[in-house]
């Protein structure tokens, strides 16, 4: 970051990102403030207030920027946002499978769209509010991102997409800092986002319903289909697949003798197969289209530490190279609803050596798709 004088802070209108304006300020940067309007149809733009797509969003930032005595600017991304970030949501949907629209997010809009009209305008280089830090390996000469101090709110997941020529124009203020550090600092500087609350739900579906959002956005027609057990007994039905992806509870409404969780969802047949919660689980995944930040030794597996939610634990898993591109992941026990479509990234303790996208998952014998489909119906 040492010739990167001119920063543009990437500002939702939340602490963090508030914050992260201030602190650069702090160290003798040259700084701006930025806030991206990415989504303003539907019932987003009339309910959602919070998230950075909302106006509220726009005018915190504004006010936050005026107090700093930065420049601000609004950029429109509502385009590269619909193609990027809710296309692919709705398409990998479809699939069956569980998409990560903030990974995709922050791969295609938040930095690598935002740093080109950061340059644009003269800045050097881009900040966000992510709870990650940043560091650069002599030997290797690759930048590379690692957890934030606060292991709690550690973002370093959904980083793992970034490019080194990104990655050499960022700046991650705030993963030197925990939460309460940051609240603090905010309510010490009097900013008025000092005590706005952190937004937990996916920005252009405020309400988490993603089914019905499918059915506005995409007009489907109602898709009534069976839920069934592995042995393809059926034990209710539903309104669409595509209502579910895998590990999900909430929805299923099927009085059992256990609580039952998705396992599988099968588009070709409108199938949504359930079980246990024991059954949900499984050890070996593959995973393609791999970001590596420190590049590995390829002539042998690799013991690593690896993540299939952006709130799973670092669990010890073994990789097995198929090809330059994909790897086989092996946990050394199983993992709780290990999901096509989600991200698994790869870690050595703190550091993030890289990270790719679940292609698809070796399903126990117990959880196996069922051969048959017509018992029990």
């Amino acid at each position: 970051m040492k010739d990167n004088k001119k920063i543009l802070v990437a500002m939702s209108g939340g602490v963090d990102s508030s914050v992260a304006a201030y602190l650069l300020k702090r160290a003798g940067y040259e700084v701006g403030g930025a806030t991206i309007r990415t989504w303003a149809s539907g019932n987003c733009a009339e309910k959602n207030t919070k998230t950075c797509c909302g106006v509220i969003g726009v005018e915190d930032s504004r006010r936050v920027a005026w107090k700093l005595e930065i420049p601000h600017h609004v950029f429109n991304f509502e385009d590269v946002f619909k193609t990027h970030v809710v296309d692919y949501f709705s398409k990998e949907y479809l699939k069956g499978r569980t998409p990560n629209p903030c990974i995709a997010c922050n791969q295609h809009v938040k930095f690598t769209h935002f740093l080109k009209r950061a340059r644009a305008l003269g800045y050097d280089a881009i900040a966000t509010g992510h709870y990650g830090r940043l560091e650069f390996d002599e030997h290797s000469g690759r930048y590379f991102v690692s957890e934030g101090k606060d292991p709690g709110k550690d973002q370093s997941y959904v980083l793992f997409p970034l490019a080194q020529e990104l990655l050499a124009r960022l700046a991650l203020p705030v993963g030197d800092y925990t939460k309460a550090e940051i609240r603090a600092i905010a309510r010490e500087l009097d900013l008025p986002v000092a005590e706005k609350p952190d937004s937990q739900e996916i920005c252009f579906i405020p309400s988490n319903e993603y089914g019905a959002f499918l059915e506005r956005e995409l007009e489907l027609p109602d898709m009534p289909g069976r839920v069934v057990d592995r042995f393809g007994r059926v034990l209710g039905t539903h309104h669409g697949y595509y209502h579910f992806t895998v590990g999900q509870r909430k929805g299923l409404n099927i009085p059992y003798r256990h609580a039952l969780y998705v396992m599988q969802v099968i588009p070709s047949r409108n199938l949504v197969v359930v079980g246990s919660k024991e059954e949900v689980k499984n050890r070996v995944c593959r995973v393609n289209s791999i970001n590596w930040f420190l590049l590995p030794e390829r002539n042998a597996p690799l013991r690593v530490q690896a993540k299939v939610r952006s709130r799973h634990p670092k669990a010890p898993a073994l990789l097995e190279w198929i090809s330059e591109d994909e790897v086989k992941v092996t946990f050394d026990e199983p993992q709780e609803a290990i999901a096509p479509g989600q991200a698994c990234v790869f870690y050595a303790g703190p550091r993030v050596l890289g990270g790719g996208w679940i292609a698809s998952v070796e399903m126990a014998e117990r959880a196996k798709e069922p051969e048959s489909l017509e018992v029990g119906s």
